[in-house]
C-alpha cells in the first residue's frame, strides 16, 4: 500500500520497534505501554500527550487442560486432517464389503473400477482452484450468532487436503484390486482388447504407486522438488494411461455385451469420472500466464514482488515459478492499490530467504516475468472471518500472508510479529501496514531482546481482547508449539498445515 492510501485510512506513523514490545512473560507483574501521540503548543499538554500511561495487568498463563498422554491424543495425533482420511477411507471399506455381500465374494471389475475412479475424481477436486475456493465459501459463511463450538470445528476447513490424500489413497487400492481382477479376466479369456486393458491398468497402477510413495509426508519434505515433479509427470502419464485404459476396458464390454463401445461408454460411471477429473486439470493449465514483476527489494533477506495483470481480494494465494514444468511456490497476495485513486490495481508477495529458488529472486532487483497458474486460492486465514475477535501472530516472513488479513479489516483483532530487526528488513512500509490495522501491536525485535515466550505472549494478547481464535503464520515448530500452546487451554487455534 502506498503511503498516500496508509494516510487516507488513518494509518499510524511507525514507532521504534522497542516501545511496541511487550515485556518478557513467565511472571504475573503489571506492564506498561507508552503510545506517542503528537504534541501540543502549550508543554503541559505536550507531557501530558507523549506520557499516557495505559496499565494493564499481565495474564498468567494456565495450565494446559488434561494430562500430558490425552493432549497430545486430541492436539496432535488425532488432528482433523487424519480424521478426515480414516473417514474417507472406512466408507470405502464399507463399500467394498457391500461389493463383496452383493456379489458373494467376487466383485464386479467394473464396479471396482468404478470406485477407483469415483475416489481419483475426488481427489482431483480438492485439487481444482474453484472448488476449493467454493467449499471454504460454504464453511465460512456461519454467522457470528453460532456457537463457538460450531464455528472453531468449520474454520478446519483448510485441513480438506485430508480428502485429496483419503480419497487418492483409496483410488489406489481399489485400482489394485481391479488389475487383480482384471489379470484374472485375462486370463480366462486372452483376447487382445483385454491384453490392452490389462497393460494399461499396469501403467495406471504403477504410476498411482509412484505418486502415492512421493507423497508420504517425510519424503515430501526432503525432497520436495522431486515430490513435485514425480506428482505431476507420474499423474500425467496415469491420466494418459486412463483414458487408453477405459477406451480398452469399454471395448471388451462392448464385446461381452455385444452393443457398440459409444453405447457402452455413455452408460460407463468411469468414462464421465475421468471427464470430469481431465476437465479439472485443464482447467487449472488453461490459466498459466506469464506476467511482468516489479520487484521491491526489502534487504538481503526479503523482497516484495508486485504484479500489475490482475486486480486481487484480499484472503487469496498464488502459484508462482520460473521453471513451470518442475516446481511451483505458493504465497499469499496482498492488494495494491493506486496512491491517487485508493483502488486495487494489483497485488503483491513478500519473498524471504528459505531456500535456493527464494534467494534467486531476492538477489534479482530487476523488472522481470514469472509464470503464475490457476485461478486464486483462498487460505488459512479466510477462516477468520468466522470469529468476532482474533489475535494474529507471526515470525518473520509470516507476516507477509498476514498483511492480506490485517488489508480486509473484517475481524477486530490484535498483532503478534516476532523477527529480527523488523524496519531493517521488512522496511517501515510494513511496519505501517502492521500498525494500521493494530496501532498496539507487539512488534517483538529478537535482535535486541532474543526470542520471546511466544505461548505466553499470546496469551497475554488473547486475554487483553477477549479473542476467541489465535492464528499462527511461521515454521513447523513454531506453528505446532503455538497452536498445542493454545488448543490445550480451550483457545482454538490455526496455523498451516503441511498440506494445506
Amino acid at each position: 500500500m502506498s503511503e498516500h492510501h496508509d494516510t487516507a485510512q488513518g494509518a499510524i506513523t511507525p514507532m521504534a520497534p522497542s516501545t511496541l514490545q511487550g515485556s518478557p512473560s513467565g511472571t504475573d507483574v503489571t506492564t506498561t505501554r507508552a503510545n506517542s501521540t503528537r504534541s501540543s503548543v502549550s508543554n503541559e499538554t505536550k507531557e501530558k500527550e507523549t506520557a499516557v500511561i495505559e496499565l494493564e495487568p499481565r495474564a498468567t498463563l494456565p495450565d494446559p487442560h488434561g494430562s500430558d498422554l490425552s493432549r497430545k491424543i486430541r492436539h496432535r495425533y488425532a488432528s482433523t486432517y487424519r480424521k478426515i482420511f480414516t473417514v474417507i477411507f472406512t466408507v470405502n471399506l464399507a463399500v467394498f464389503l457391500a461389493f463383496l455381500i452383493k456379489d458373494r465374494g467376487n466383485p464386479n471389475s467394473r464396479e471396482v473400477g468404478s470406485a477407483a475412479s469415483a475416489n481419483l475424481l475426488v481427489s482431483i477436486l480438492f485439487r481444482q482452484e474453484e472448488f476449493v475456493n467454493l467449499v471454504y465459501e460454504i464453511f465460512t459463511h456461519a454467522p457470528h450468532s453460532w456457537p463457538v463450538s460450531i464455528r472453531k470445528r468449520l474454520a478446519k476447513v483448510f485441513h480438506y487436503g485430508g480428502c485429496h490424500s483419503g480419497a487418492g489413497t483409496a483410488a489406489v487400492v481399489w485400482y489394485l484390486l481391479y488389475t487383480v481382477l482384471a489379470t484374472k479376466e485375462y486370463i480366462e479369456d486372452s483376447q487382445v482388447d483385454t491384453l490392452i486393458n490389462i497393460i494399461t491398468s499396469y501403467i495406471v497402477i504403477t504410476m498411482f504407486i509412484v505418486i502415492l510413495t512421493a507423497a508420504h509426508p517425510k519424503l515430501r519434505i526432503k525432497y520436495h522438488d522431486y515430490f513435485e515433479a514425480f506428482h505431476r509427470f507420474a499423474g500425467w502419464t496415469a491420466l494418459l494411461a486412463f483414458w487408453t485404459h477405459n477406451i480398452a476396458s469399454a471395448n471388451v464390454t462392448a464385446r461381452q455385451w455385444q452393443q457398440s463401445i459409444g453405447y457402452v461408454l455413455i452408460r460407463s460411471p468411469n468414462f464421465w469420472f475421468i471427464i470430469l477429473s481431465t476437465s479439472c486439470t485443464i482447467a487449472s493449465w488453461s490459466r498459466l500466464r506469464h506476467p511482468e514483476v516489479y520487484p521491491e527489494k526489502m534487504s538481503d533477506h526479503a523482497t516484495r514482488l508486485h504484479f500489475k495483470y490482475r486486480k486481487m481480494q484480499p484472503f487469496y494465494g498464488v502459484k508462482i515459478s520460473d521453471k513451470p514444468l518442475t516446481e511451483w511456490h505458493a504465497f499469499a497476495t496482498i492488494p495494491d492499490v493506486d496512491p491517487e485513486s485508493g483502488k486495487i490495481n494489483g497485488f503483491s508477495v513478500v519473498v524471504s530467504n528459505a531456500g535456493d529458488w527464494t534467494k534467486k529472486q531476492i538477489s534479482k532487483p530487476n523488472q522481470r516475468k514469472l509464470w503464475v497458474r490457476g485461478a486464486p486460492l483462498h487460505g488459512l486465514l479466510y477462516t477468520s472471518r468466522l470469529f468476532k475477535r482474533i489475535v494474529v501472530v507471526a515470525t518473520g516472513s509470516g507476516i507477509g500472508p498476514c498483511l492480506s488479513l490485517l488489508f480486509a479489516d473484517v475481524t477486530p483483532r490484535r498483532v503478534l510479529w516476532s523477527t529480527r530487526t523488523p524496519e531493517k528488513t521488512y522496511g517501515p512500509r510494513v511496519i505501517n501496514e502492521v500498525l494500521r490495522a493494530d496501532p498496539k501491536a507487539v512488534i517483538w525485535d529478537t535482535t535486541a531482546k532474543g526470542y520471546p515466550d511466544i505461548v505466553a505472549e499470546t496469551w497475554q494478547l488473547v486475554h487483553e481482547l477477549d479473542a476467541e481464535a489465535v492464528f499462527i503464520i511461521s515454521n513447523p515448530k513454531v506453528t505446532e508449539k503455538v497452536v498445542f500452546g493454545m488448543q490445550s487451554r480451550g483457545i482454538a487455534a490455526y496455523g498451516a498445515i503441511f498440506d494445506s
